[in-house]
C-alpha cells in the first residue's frame, strides 16, 4: 500500500482533497444526500468525457481546442437524427456518432502532421467550423434523446444483496462514466498504442529513433480525442434530452482538470484518474458556492479564476521541465 501511495501520491492526494470536499458539503448543508450525489455525477459527465478527449492529446504531446466544439456538434447530430424516430434507431445513432467523433478527432490530426502547422492553430480553426457546423445543424437548442439513453443516466444501479442505501450511492451515470472510459482507456494503457503515446509525448525524436510511428501515433490520439469528445456530446443530449449547439465552458475546464489531475501540458507523464477525479473536484467546489449562496456571476469569476491559475501552474512546470 505504501509503494501504491509512493507511486500516485498525487493522485492519492487528489482522492483525499475530493473527500474532504465532499464533508465540507455536508457542514454547508447537513441535508446532502445520494440524490444530490446522482445530480452531480450526472452534470459532470460531459466534463469528464471532455477532459478524457484532453488527456489523450496532451499525454500525446499536444493540444485540442476543437473539444467542445466536437461536442456540440455530435450532440446536436445525435439529437437531429433520433427526433422523431424509433427507440430502436438510436441504436444506430449511437455508433454512427461515435465513429464521427473519431474521424473529426482524426482529421485534426491529419491536417497537424501533413501542414506542419502547430496544433494549436489547427485545432483553433477546427473549433470554428465545428462550431460553425453545428449550427448548421440545429440553430437552436432542440431535438429529442429515446428513452432508454435518458433512462441510462437516471436513477441508481441495483445491487443485489446490497440495501438500497448503499447502492442509493452508486448512479447509473457514475457507472456508464467508468465502463465508457474503461472500455477504450484500460486496453489502450496497456497496448503498444498506449506505449507510444507516452513515447511521442515525452520525445517525439527520441520515439521516433525507436521505430515508433510517430504520424500515424498523432493521428490516433486526436481520433480518441474525438471519440472521447462524441461520448461527451452523446452525454450532454441524454442528459438534458435535446442537442445544443453552442459549445459549453468544456474547453478551459477540460484543461484545467488535466492539468491538476497531474498530467504535463509538455506530454508523456499522467494517467486518465487523475483527471477525471480533478474534474469531479471542480464541480464540486462550484455546487458548495452554490450552496454558500454566492451570487452566480461571482461564483463564475471564482471559477474561472481557479481554471486559469491551475492552468498556467501547468504551464509554468511544463517550461521548468522543458528548461531542465
Amino acid at each position: 500500500m505504501s509503494r501504491f501511495i509512493r507511486r500516485r501520491g498525487w493522485v492519492s492526494g487528489l482522492f483525499v482533497l475530493l473527500a474532504l470536499l465532499f464533508v465540507v458539503t455536508k457542514l454547508i448543508q447537513p441535508g446532502y444526500g445520494s440524490g444530490d450525489f446522482a445530480s452531480l455525477t450526472r452534470a459532470v459527465l460531459p466534463y469528464a468525457f471532455a477532459v478524457a478527449a484532453q488527456t489523450v492529446v496532451v499525454i500525446a504531446g499536444g493540444i485540442d481546442l476543437s473539444v467542445a466544439a466536437m461536442m456540440a456538434l455530435t450532440s446536436v447530430t445525435a439529437a437531429t437524427m433520433m427526433n422523431g424516430a424509433s427507440p430502436e434507431y438510436a441504436l444506430f445513432v449511437v455508433p454512427f456518432v461515435l465513429a464521427l467523433g473519431f474521424c473529426l478527432g482524426a482529421i485534426n490530426g491529419i491536417l497537424i502532421i501533413v501542414t506542419r502547422v502547430p496544433d494549436i492553430v489547427v485545432t483553433l480553426a477546427t473549433l470554428f467550423v465545428l462550431q460553425g457546423a453545428a449550427l448548421l445543424v440545429l440553430g437552436a437548442p432542440g431535438g429529442s434523446a429515446a428513452d432508454w439513453l435518458k433512462a441510462m443516466v437516471v436513477g441508481t444501479v441495483p445491487v443485489p444483496g446490497l440495501p438500497e442505501t448503499v447502492t442509493a450511492w452508486f448512479p447509473k451515470a457514475l457507472l456508464l462514466l467508468l465502463v465508457c472510459l474503461g472500455i477504450v482507456w484500460i486496453p489502450l494503457r496497456r497496448s503498444k498504442l498506449g506505449l507510444s503515446l507516452y513515447a511521442i509525448g515525452s520525445s517525439e525524436l527520441a520515439a521516433f529513433r525507436s521505430g515508433v510511428a510517430v504520424a500515424r501515433t498523432r493521428i490516433i490520439a486526436y481520433g480518441l480525442s474525438g471519440l472521447f469528445a462524441a461520448m461527451g456530446g452523446l452525454a450532454l443530449t441524454m442528459s438534458t434530452g435535446i442537442g445544443a449547439p453552442i459549445p459549453g465552458p468544456y474547453l478551459l475546464a477540460s484543461v484545467a482538470a488535466v492539468v491538476l489531475g497531474g498530467v504535463t501540458l509538455g506530454g508523456g507523464r499522467g494517467g486518465l484518474v487523475g483527471p477525471i477525479v480533478a474534474v469531479f473536484i471542480l464541480r464540486l467546489v462550484r455546487t458548495d458556492l452554490t450552496l454558500m449562496a454566492v451570487d452566480p456571476n461571482v461564483t463564475t469569476i471564482i471559477e474561472g479564476v481557479i481554471m486559469v491559475v491551475v492552468v498556467m501552474l501547468g504551464a509554468f512546470v511544463a517550461m521548468k521541465g522543458r528548461s531542465s
